[in-house]
């Protein structure tokens, strides 16, 4: 018993022993790690095929320069000597040491970059990916899961495996499925390249696609380029399921695109139904107050660069109003100088705002050039919703989506739930009645020209967002805006609505079938044929000035 306390005392002084071993020796241990040498020569070496397969043995060594390495590599940034006695990498800024895993104030005379060419940098993305399989963010590891689905390497085949035997999340484990299934198919045997090539039923990558695809190609003798019927057989009932699946998503993306065309002809029309429907002028000019706004979306764009580079995601929220208050005040100006001694003399209003239209083009031309200029979606503008495959609906054309629908919600408030607005429907329905009652028909006429004028600066915001903005973007909309608003009914928001979302569905719908021309031609008929049994188009106009 006595001897316990003189036991555990020497257990103790033998723990802060070794504690103080390790505290002042173990920094100066070299642990076991890969030795990389013989992979950097191979990568440093002539042979095309030993560089690739030497950047896929480095992504399997599991050596903790890995990644740094990848990323020297595919930015020129790697430099090894002739032997790879010496590696460096130069990143951010600074330089380090691979081998001797410290950091270096130069990269030394006498070791070279080493280069890379296209094949080499293929072999670096999917090695990349690799490597990413051990991100913790699922989203990392999904998008490295489907680079490795064009992977043609069967070293990778047991590194998929691996990970796959350890993740957890259910999206990243039937990426990697696929990913593990695509290289069965191409390095397996017998029934689990069959197996495999069912399990391919469920992809949506093209890369799967093309692979499916080489197994039933016939070769120009008639032949088939894979003499076995059963996975033939096997890639064509996965080809054809892929098919199927992938139209369903093509509907669905063909209905969005028509809605998003419908909203920006909604926007482009929206402001032409108000002025046409109120005061009878056919503004052919409509169509370069959408260039104007989308030139000062350019502006605002500039400005933000230059002055606000911190905020700059943000200026499409600056430029909206900016684009709305340029585009109104120039409609007050040339109701006000010019069109307020035509009303009631259309042909005459067709051709001022025609000749005020190749004004407006000829000015933008002088100040910005002939060539487009271009204006950068935000961040949180770009991108997409991923459907299937390489089927995306953009963020931009979502946004636009909304964005017109907040515009009409904002239009139908301001006709339907104001005093503003109730003059504008009183002298739409009858000018005189509302001339004696007390209403400046001048100053509504004024005011609601330069709102649908702002409008369509809004519309030109929109539009920038999708496209190259220049001087004659107007043009590609005018006649389409025109077509629109005849087609709703004039004067009428919800028949504009309802013409605007039907023709730009119609002509998404029609368009893969028939082409873009033809389909535009068949609604341009569909539009004459139809105007012709019912002139007031969609919805006819209320009041004494409809019956006149």
């Amino acid at each position: 018993m006595t001897k316990r306390p003189c036991c555990r005392l020497w257990a103790r002084y033998l723990l802060i022993g070794i504690l103080a071993w390790i505290g002042l020796f173990a920094p100066t241990v070299s642990w076991a790690q890969p030795d990389l040498r013989p992979t950097l020569r191979e990568l440093a070496g002539e042979d095309p095929d030993k560089r690739v397969e030497a950047v896929f043995a480095l992504s399997l060594s599991g050596h903790p320069a890995t990644a740094d390495i990848l990323d020297a590599l595919a930015e020129d940034a790697l430099f090894i000597n002739a032997d790879a006695s010496q590696a460096f990498i130069t990143l951010r800024g600074s330089s380090r040491d691979v081998l001797a895993n410290q950091a270096v104030a130069s990269v030394p005379t006498g070791v070279g970059a080493v280069m890379v060419n296209n094949a080499l940098r293929a072999a670096i993305d999917l090695a990349k990916a690799l490597v990413s399989l051990a991100a913790p963010d699922a989203a990392t590891r999904i998008k490295a899961a489907r680079a490795l689905q064009t992977a043609e390497e069967a070293a990778l085949l047991p590194a998929i495996e691996k990970a796959l035997a350890q993740e957890k999340d259910a999206a990243v484990a039937e990426s990697l499925r696929m990913a593990k299934a695509a290289l069965t198919l191409q390095f397996g045997t017998g029934p689990s390249r069959v197996a495999a090539a069912e399990m391919l039923a469920a992809s949506d990558e093209s890369a799967i696609r093309q692979k499916l695809s080489d197994l039933a190609r016939k070769n120009p003798d008639g032949s088939y380029t894979e003499p076995d019927a059963e996975l033939r057989l096997a890639a064509e009932r996965s080809l054809k399921t892929i098919s199927l699946r992938l139209h369903k998503f093509e509907i669905i993306a063909n209905l969005f695109s028509g809605l998003s065309l419908g909203s920006i002809l909604l926007l482009a029309a929206l402001g032409l139904a108000i002025t046409y429907g109120l005061m009878g002028v056919i503004n052919m000019a409509h169509g370069e107050f959408l260039m104007i706004g989308a030139y000062v979306a350019y502006l605002t764009q500039s400005a933000f660069r230059a002055w606000f580079p911190a905020a700059f995601d943000w200026y499409v929220l600056a430029a909206i109003p900016a684009a709305f208050m340029v585009t109104a005040l120039l409609g007050v100006i040339l109701e006000r100088s010019v069109l307020r001694f035509l009303y009631g003399r259309p042909l005459e209003t067709l051709l001022t705002t025609w000749g005020v239209s190749l004004v407006l083009m000829q000015t933008c031309r002088s100040i910005f050039g002939a060539q487009n200029v271009e204006v950068e979606n935000p961040a949180w503008l770009s991108g997409g919703v991923l459907l299937a495959g390489d089927i995306i609906i953009p963020w931009n054309r979502i946004i636009i989506l909304g964005f017109s629908m907040a515009v009409l919600l904002m239009v139908a408030l301001l006709i339907n739930k104001t005093r503003a607005g109730l003059y504008i429907r009183g002298v739409t329905q009858n000018r005189a009645m509302a001339a004696c009652t007390g209403v400046a028909t001048d100053r509504v006429d004024m005011l609601t020209f330069g709102f649908g004028s702002g409008i369509a600066g809004l519309a030109g915001v929109a539009l920038s967002q999708i496209g190259n903005v220049g001087p004659d973007l107007g043009q590609q909309y005018i006649v389409d805006s025109f077509m629109v608003v005849v087609l709703g009914g004039v004067g009428q928001l919800a028949g504009t609505v309802i013409a605007a979302l039907g023709l730009g569905a119609v002509s998404k719908i029609l368009e893969p079938m028939s082409g873009a021309v033809l389909a535009k031609i068949m609604v341009l008929v569909f539009i004459i044929l139809f105007i012709q049994k019912r002139p007031q188009g969609l919805f006819a106009l209320k009041g004494r000035s409809a019956e006149a």
